[in-house]
């Protein structure tokens, strides 16, 4: 019976000894397999960080082109405020020499009430009051004319 329960004991380590040295077997192809797989991984790594370093230079450059935008269109937007105070300057003087001519020219016209009674005066009363009437728009026409020649020299006339 000892030789049986040795041979017993034996035989269990001889199965477990099979089972062993196939589960290795088995072992060693997966492991053969990761190793390939290994290989493939690391050239997918690789292929990872160039494409990585590439989208960093792209990144790199868009910020340097956001940056050169943002100052070329601040620099347009401090010279179109410029240029947008500088029109409303023109278009405030040209409103004000508006003014001055559309004041000149009334000064200039004779008003209706002063026309009627200097045709219903005689001839030699409406002469002695035009003398002066007419010296004076003269006057006022050849302040216009300086004025305009003035505005003109300095680049402000239309």
């Amino acid at each position: 019976m000892s030789h049986l329960f040795g041979l017993v004991i034996e035989s269990l380590v001889a199965v477990l000894l099979v089972l062993t040295i196939g589960y290795c077997a088995l072992l060693n192809r997966r492991l053969k397999r990761l190793k390939a797989d290994e290989a493939s991984m690391r050239g997918m790594i690789a292929e990872l960080v160039t494409a990585t370093e590439i989208a960093e230079r792209a990144i790199g450059g868009l910020k340097v082109t956001v940056r050169e935008c943002d100052e070329s269109l601040g620099n347009q937007l401090t010279t179109g405020t410029l240029l947008s105070a500088n029109l409303a300057k023109q278009v405030a003087a040209g409103n004000e020499i508006l003014n001055r001519l559309s004041q000149i020219a009334l000064a200039a016209r004779p008003s209706s009430a002063e026309a009627a009674p200097a045709s219903a005066a005689p001839p030699a009363a409406t002469t002695a009051a035009a003398a002066p009437k007419a010296a004076n728009a003269k006057a006022l026409l050849a302040a216009a004319q300086a004025f305009s020649d003035r505005r003109k020299a300095t680049g402000l006339a239309a």
